[in-house]
Order: C-alpha cells, then sequence, then structure tokens
C-alpha cells in the first residue's frame, strides 16, 4: 500500500475511533504511531513517538495551560463568578431578558480567566439558570444564553483553543490571545442584541427584574472586584509588554489565589479541589498535544495535506472560495466531533492551504475558533448543549437547541464581519508586535 492510500486509511480509522467515543488522544496516538510502523518500521516510529512526546510535554510555552486553568478553577470555589454574574444582574436586570443578558456578560467575563467553553458553561449555568427559571423566563432563551455564552472560552483569551492552535502552527500565543479580545467582544455583543431581539418578539421570554438602587449596584461592581482585577493585570499586562503570555498566566494564578485568601473565600478543601480538577484538565490536554505531535509527522510522510491543498486548488475557487469551503468542512465536522478533536486533526491539513492562499494565519486562528465554536451548539452533538443540560435538569435537548438558533446566526454574522473586515481580529496584535 502506498504511503498515500495508507494515510487515507489513517484518517478514515480516525474518524472511526472517534465516533465511537475513543478519547481524542489516544485516537490520534494509535493512528499516528501505527501509520508510522507501517510505513516506516517499529524503530522509527519508537522514535518519533519517543522524540515528540518530548517536546510537545517539555514547550515553555504549555505552562500557560495549567496556570490558566488554576486561575479560573480557583475563581470558581472562591465564589468570584457569582460575584461577575450578581453584578452585571444588578447593572442590567430592569431590561428585558436583563438575567440572559448579565448571563452572556458573566460567560464573556469568566472566560478571560477559564479558557474553557465547558468549565464556562456550567459556572455560569449553576447561578443563572434558576434565577431565570424563577422569574419565568422560557426554558429556550435561557439554554440558549448559557450554550452560546459559554462558547465564548474557547475564544476570548486564555482560551485553550489559541494555545493548541498556536503549539501546532508555531505561531505566537500572545498574538493570537490578543487576536480573540475584539472577536470576543464583537460576539459578546451580537449575543446580547440577540436576546433583544427575541424578547422583542416575545417579551414573556424575558420578562424585565426589579430595579436595583445605584448605591447596590456599584456595591455589586465590587463585588465583582478581585476577578476584574485579575484580568486586566494578566491580560492588560500582555498587551502592554509588562508580561508574556506564559508569565501573565502565573501571575493570574497567583493574584487570583491571594485575593481569595484575604477575602477569606478560600478553603483548604476548595483549594484542594481545584489543584486537583487543573491537574485533570492538564493532563487531558497535555495528552492531546502528544498525540497531535505523533499523528502529524504520519500525515507528513504521507503527503495528505499537500495532496488536499493542490485539489482545492485545483477546483479554480480562488482563495475566499477555498476559504468558504474549508469552513464548511469545519462546520460539517462540528456537528459530528468535540472542538478539540476537530482543532488538533484538521489544522496540521488545511494550515499549509490557507498560508499558501496569502491568508494571515493569526487571522485564520481565529475564524477557526469561530466555527468550533458554532460546532459546540450545532445538532446532533453540540457539546455545550449537553453540559447545559446536565446543568438545566429537566429542559428536553430540542428546546436548547431551539433555544440556541439566535446566537448561531448572531455567530454567522460575527464570521462574516471578521472574514470581511481582518483588522478586528488583526488590530490589537499588530498594534502589539508590528
Amino acid at each position: 500500500m502506498t504511503p498515500f492510500a495508507t494515510g487515507f486509511v489513517g484518517i478514515g480509522l480516525l474518524f472511526v475511533l472517534l465516533m465511537i467515543r475513543t478519547p481524542v488522544a489516544f485516537a490520534m496516538l494509535a493512528v499516528g504511531f501505527g501509520g508510522y510502523w507501517f510505513l516506516e518500521g517499529l524503530r522509527s516510529a519508537g522514535g518519533v513517538l519517543l522524540t515528540e512526546s518530548y517536546s510537545a510535554v517539555s514547550s515553555y510555552s504549555l505552562i500557560v495551560v495549567p496556570m490558566f486553568v488554576l486561575l479560573g478553577n480557583v475563581s470558581s470555589a472562591a465564589g468570584f463568578s457569582r460575584g461577575l454574574y450578581d453584578a452585571a444582574f444588578a447593572w442590567v436586570g430592569r431590561f428585558r431578558g436583563g438575567l440572559a443578558t448579565a448571563s452572556v456578560m458573566g460567560c464573556a467575563v469568566f472566560a478571560a480567566v477559564s479558557g474553557s467553553s465547558v468549565a464556562t458553561a456550567v459556572t455560569v449555568g449553576k447561578v443563572a439558570l434558576p434565577e431565570m427559571k424563577r422569574l419565568g423566563y422560557s426554558d429556550g432563551l435561557s439554554t440558549g444564553a448559557i450554550a452560546a455564552g459559554g462558547t465564548l472560552g474557547f475564544l476570548i483569551p486564555p482560551s485553550t483553543g489559541f494555545v493548541l492552535y498556536a503549539i501546532l502552527t508555531e505561531e505566537s500565543i500572545g498574538r493570537l490571545f490578543m487576536a480573540g479580545v475584539l472577536p470576543g467582544l464583537l460576539l459578546t455583543a451580537l449575543f446580547i442584541a440577540a436576546i433583544w431581539i427575541v424578547t422583542l418578539l416575545d417579551p414573556e421570554a424575558g420578562p424585565r427584574g426589579a430595579p436595583v438602587p445605584l448605591a447596590e449596584r456599584f456595591r455589586a461592581l465590587s463585588d465583582a472586584g478581585p476577578l476584574l482585577l485579575v484580568i486586566i493585570a494578566s491580560i492588560g499586562g500582555i498587551y502592554i509588554g509588562v508580561f508574556t503570555p506564559v508569565e501573565a498566566s502565573a501571575v493570574g494564578a497567583a493574584l487570583v489565589i491571594l485575593l481569595a485568601l484575604a477575602r477569606r473565600r478560600l478553603t483548604w478543601a476548595g483549594f484542594k479541589d481545584a489543584v486537583v480538577s487543573t491537574l485533570g484538565t492538564t493532563a487531558m490536554l497535555y495528552t492531546i498535544v502528544i498525540g497531535a505531535n505523533v499523528l502529524n509527522p504520519f500525515l507528513a510522510i504521507t503527503r495528505i495535506p499537500a495532496a488536499i491543498g493542490d485539489g482545492l486548488g485545483a477546483l479554480g475557487l480562488g482563495a475566499y472560495g477555498t476559504l468558504f469551503v474549508i469552513i464548511l468542512a469545519y462546520i460539517l465536522l462540528g456537528m459530528f466531533m468535540d472542538g478539540l478533536s476537530m482543532l488538533v486533526i484538521t489544522v496540521p491539513i488545511v494550515f499549509p492551504v490557507i498560508t499558501a492562499l496569502g491568508f494571515d494565519p493569526i487571522w485564520f486562528g481565529v475564524i477557526a475558533v469561530i466555527v468550533i465554536e458554532m460546532g459546540m451548539i450545532t445538532p446532533p452533538v453540540g457539546l455545550n448543549v449537553f453540559v447545559v443540560r446536565s446543568v438545566a435538569g429537566d429542559v428536553p435537548l430540542t428546546t436548547i437547541f431551539r433555544g440556541v438558533f439566535p446566537f448561531l446566526i448572531a455567530m454567522i454574522i460575527g464570521l462574516l464581519l471578521i472574514i470581511a473586515f481582518p483588522g478586528i481580529a488583526l488590530l490589537l496584535p499588530n498594534t502589539m508586535f508590528g
């Protein structure tokens, strides 16, 4: 069997393993190692496994993963996420759909410390869903807002998606983090606009909350102060050049621990749970990186990425036509695969095509992450929908999928705007790094 044919068999086997719910890291390890063994022999395959595993886990830039994950876990354990939601509700709750708006705002801010869409959806959902149910919000709007708002954790820095993309493509983590800021704010604004339109068409879907006196609003804002301070210190420090992303992650984690201790909001049991959860998440992400690093050499010797690039070029669609085909493929894959699986499998294949077309790799990283976010709320997989379903309890999946539809439209609008105006993604990184 030729290397090219072996590559296609390997990719087919990889998709089969993922469809039967094999952990993505082990699926990539099995296909990458087995395929390289078949083509180059056991000794060469063993060498690839050892060298790529070591180079993956010894990467200095990967330190941002455990630090930012710890930051988010300690914030949850200390109850800072509740302060974020309460502050947002105090300021916007009196408007129609205010609780849903506060949920999206809380997701956006918590995303800036967690870097995870699932963690964002679970953390904010546990606080916001009971309140929206108590005030008579429709199940579709309340669960849809949480599921869509949670996807911001994959885009707003410190995004684990950007970390993996940077490792797979050898791009700058700092540039990618900054590239996600304005698109993240844009999607947040579009989500809030979607809530406004839904409640305009159906006022009963999101009743107004009671007005909160100005003094109480500022008091609620002060309760959210610690987490806001951490975000400003870490992300702002990256922007003005005081910290590298790795240093900012360590500073942020240290700050949130110190603030939680100073406010007596962190127990020993809570801190221990945060550390254990951080270790589990970090081990999972590191294993995915190792799997991707073993799979990539196998794909390289099969020349499948080059063949796909040649095939797309032969279609004569032009740069943006080819980009549309790639985005469409991402959307279709997102209906059946989780975001991290899509990222680590597809980026090594499509990245050479994107760079050959002359697109900015940082800009495409934002595009890819947004499209992957869309897959998190589309049927039949829709990872964030299932996460919200586990928190919401008795809300049917069909109701949640209907509820996320307006937010999916908002994401499509945001994606088109970023494609039409690349400066939305590139303004901050270009300002910082030139």
